[in-house]
């Protein structure tokens, strides 16, 4: 069983390596520039986003254990955040 998960986490890895080198191929030096800038502005953004998760959680989960779910995962804790800091809004209970 191990040696298969190690087959597949190779394969998976080379797959996204191979991916990510034939886009870069592709592109001309002012595209591959303005690629790289915006994947650094969504790294940027998860970050920010999984601080302000993580402060949300008040000790719930950790900035390090935000950034290892997957998108789906830190959605759906985002949204029940959301939606408890409107319960507590409308029911005057103090956040903080």
């Amino acid at each position: 069983m191990h040696r298969v998960r190690s087959r597949l986490r190779t394969s998976v890895e080379h797959g996204h390596g191979k991916f990510f080198r034939t886009r870069l191929l592709s592109l001309d030096n002012e595209q591959i520039s303005k690629y790289i800038d915006k994947l650094d502005q969504e790294a940027a953004q998860i970050k920010q986003e999984s601080f302000k998760l993580a402060w949300y959680m008040r000790g719930g989960i950790s900035y390090h254990e935000v950034l290892h779910l997957s998108n789906a995962e830190r959605q759906a804790i985002s949204d029940l955040a959301k939606e408890n800091i409107e319960t507590t809004k409308k029911s005057n209970l103090p956040w903080f």
